[in-house]
């Protein structure tokens, strides 16, 4: 049994004793925490929060316990029911609300849930905002309103619809370019959001559908996380033909894969690449991604004569950067998409609509698209550690032994990435365990695997 407490939020396995697992105690103290920071951000102000979930077993529970905690507060409540990440995120602004509550655990199993936490722009707070939640929550810093000043409750079910309107409205969506080529795709959507919003957003785009794992009960079909081991099933039935594209997110719509029509994949870390290639087809600019994503959207972001900047892992990280260089387009490897012309977080369905814009206008099919992108390869490896290990010390080290390489640029924002002229490779502590995330990559896969295993010869020679 697992509960995390983080600055981006609280995340945790349900069942069990109070303090170990995300339950119902944890989940009162994190909120009181949460809605006492935002009081405490616009005093004397009658609050408005949004609350969406995905489709998780445990999400009317937990939705239950987040909102009548909001109202005991004092913040009225306006719950938008099963809702994508960013239909929640575009709730809060399009509500004029102080904030949001997401009630989703991403990408994690059926057993996890978690709260992830939205500023007065449907944004997700940043570290110092986030670090203040946890310390209010760790003080138990908060109290509760009186009988006259309880909050108000109101269901809210047309923001599925509002979102969908507002990708129809963007200006490089191309409506026409996409029904005429009368697309054909399959969708896996793992039991979740996606199985609710994503036919609605079809419907408009003129897009014919057969749905995987489209009920949206919670109890996922496979492991969620949209990656090739775990998609077989969409794979294959691509693979059968008669498709132009397999599409594949996660349980809260904000990552999201692509299936080639010869059925393999079209891979996670070239969603961005491709989209942002379209972007800058139509509207120069600079584009952003983590550390860890591919060097891709580099190169592509070069070829339009533009500018690239990375950023520390993590979306605030991307959008904090984004907005300090006014970037048209950025986002995740991970297959998140932010679009700032819609808002400043990742977004599926804004991904599919210049997904399918881009396939349309170029009169390609999905595997001919791919190919005319940079080859890369990303490895992914960890460095097991004791508790008692001083990563931090470890990580300088490795920066001190290759920044005298003059091949080599060393950047340090988030652990320590080494650019090399052909590859790259990343070394970044994990948050909640004892290890070393290494990711690496390069031409091919196996130069990718074998650059990073040299890196972790490296640490454990300094052990």
């Amino acid at each position: 049994m697992t509960l995390i407490k983080s600055i981006s939020g609280i995340r945790g396995t349900i069942g069990g004793r109070a303090g170990d697992t995300l339950n119902p105690l944890d989940i009162v103290k994190f909120t009181s925490a949460y809605a006492t920071f935002i009081a405490r951000k616009h005093p004397g102000k009658k609050l408005k929060i949004v609350v969406g979930r995905d489709a998780r077993i445990s999400g009317p529970m937990v939705k239950n316990v987040v909102c009548g905690t909001l109202m005991g507060i004092g913040a009225d409540v306006v719950n938008i029911g099963l809702a994508t990440t960013p239909t929640t995120e575009l709730a809060v602004r399009m509500s004029g609300a102080d904030g949001g509550i997401i009630i989703t655990a991403s990408h994690n199993p059926r057993h996890w849930n978690a709260l992830k936490l939205l500023n007065e722009e449907g944004e997700f707070l940043t570290a110092a905002d986030g670090a203040e939640v946890l310390d209010i929550a760790a003080r138990e810093d908060f109290e509760y309103a009186d009988v006259d000043g309880l909050g108000s409750y109101t269901d809210d079910d047309s923001y599925d619809q509002r979102h969908i309107d507002a990708v129809m409205g963007l200006e490089l969506l191309d409506l026409e370019a996409i029904k005429k080529r009368k697309f054909r795709v399959v969708v896996d959507s793992i039991n979740s959001v996606g199985g609710v919003i994503l036919p609605k957003l079809l419907d408009r785009l003129g897009v014919e559908y057969k749905f995987l794992n489209g009920e949206p009960t919670g109890d996922f079909a496979h492991n969620p996380e949209p990656i090739e081991k775990n998609l077989t099933g969409i794979m294959n039935e691509v693979a059968k033909g008669g498709y132009d594209l397999g599409i594949v997110v996660d349980p809260d719509v904000d990552r999201l894969a692509f299936i080639q029509e010869d059925g393999k994949m079209y891979g996670e870390e070239y969603t961005l690449v491709t989209v942002a290639d379209y972007v800058l087809d139509h509207v120069k600019g600079s584009t952003v991604s983590n550390l860890s994503s591919t060097r891709a959207l580099r190169d592509v972001t070069e070829k339009h004569g533009c500018k690239y900047y990375a950023a520390a892992v993590g979306e605030v990280n991307v959008t904090t950067k984004m907005k300090e260089v006014g970037a048209v387009i950025g986002g995740e490897g991970n297959g998140g998409v932010i679009y700032p012309e819609s808002h400043y977080g990742r977004d599926a369905l804004v991904g599919i609509a210049l997904f399918l814009s881009s396939l349309a206008q170029k009169g390609l099919k999905a595997s001919e698209l791919r190919k005319t992108f940079p080859e890369y390869f990303i490895a992914k490896n960890r460095i097991d550690l004791t508790p008692e290990t001083d990563v931090d010390a470890i990580l300088v080290r490795v920066k001190e032994l290759y920044g005298k390489e003059k091949d080599v640029q060393v950047t340090d924002i988030d652990g320590v990435k080494l650019d090399f002229p052909e590859a790259w490779v990343h070394l970044r502590k994990s948050n909640t365990e004892p290890i070393i995330r290494v990711y690496s990559e390069a031409n091919t896969m196996e130069a990718a695997d074998a650059l990073g295993k040299k890196l972790m010869q490296v640490v454990y020679d300094m052990q």
